[in-house]
């Protein structure tokens, strides 16, 4: 089954900065092996201005969930996560099975 990795990226300290290192961190993500579509989203601020509960998604799709295990361990993920922790990206990240291709 197609596989979809999440990661649900954390508000960071400083969102102008981080803005600024999001295409180079979508250029990385889309080295991946095996990575069949990317889909990046930015969270709507809230009407009441209280803090988002999370700034940005970033959504891998890849054919199963093997080629997305085989993804991660690779050097191209160890160039990703890295650029996204030195830029502030605190994140939490899903394996999903997708219900409809």
């Amino acid at each position: 089954m197609q596989t979809k990795i999440t990661l649900i990226i954390d508000n960071p300290e400083a969102p102008e900065a981080f803005e600024h290192h999001v295409p180079a961190l979508l250029a990385l993500a889309k080295d991946l092996p095996g990575l069949v579509r990317t889909e990046s989203a930015k969270v709507w601020p809230k009407e009441d201005t209280t803090p988002t509960p999370a700034y940005r998604t970033l959504d891998l799709y890849f054919p199963d969930y093997a080629a997305a295990s085989h993804a991660v361990t690779t050097a191209q993920a160890g160039a990703f996560f890295q650029k996204l922790t030195e830029t502030g990206g605190t994140f939490t990240g899903l394996f999903s099975e997708l219900d409809h291709n």
